[in-house]
């Protein structure tokens, strides 16, 4: 019965931050909405986005495109990532902002197989005016990767986390 119990455990064991973000790689297509807060709408603009898992096993090479509107045009934003234990270093390019480098702490919160988890990153950074803690939970099921970001601004006296932006996306490769 022991051996019955280690063999359902070793596969549990293979399912790292590193290997859950490497199986993304990949074509995605969907939408990147985000939240005006004037309305309290959401905003949504078609995005195709490209991941590259590298041979090294914990890095993944990332580019999104969306349409902005006539004014600005298609957006790129590439983002390099590498996964340390249960950290994600990344830097982030995109025209006219500088580079964005950010570390951030992952939690994986359920993952029973490499393409169904539920994945959590947050750290301390400036959203907008000021700091805040930013938090952004990925769920993958299947062909179907959704990302919501939220914020919970400090010095606001809340502790409340405000939803800022999120991506939903379907493999299409």
């Amino acid at each position: 019965m022991s051996i019955l119990i280690l063999s359902l455990l070793l596969p549990l064991q293979s399912i790292t931050p590193q290997a859950l973000l490497a199986s993304t790689a990949g074509k995605w297509r969907g939408e990147l909405a985000y939240r005006d807060y004037q309305t309290d709408q959401w905003q949504g603009l078609p995005v195709e986005v490209t991941i590259i898992a590298q041979p090294d096993g914990v890095t993944t090479v990332r580019t999104a495109a969306y349409d902005d509107g006539p004014k600005t045009g298609t957006v790129w934003i590439t983002t390099t990532a590498m996964v340390e234990g249960d950290s994600l270093r990344s830097a982030t390019f995109r025209e006219g902002r500088p580079l964005e480098t950010a570390t951030v702490r992952l939690t994986v919160s359920a993952a029973p197989d490499p393409t169904h988890w539920t994945m959590i990153a947050q750290d301390r950074r400036i959203d907008g005016d000021g700091m805040a803690q930013i938090r952004e939970t990925t769920v993958r099921d299947g062909a179907t990767m959704t990302t919501l970001k939220e914020v919970d601004p400090e010095g606001d006296g809340k502790d409340v986390w405000l939803p800022r932006n999120r991506t939903v996306l379907t493999r299409v490769d």
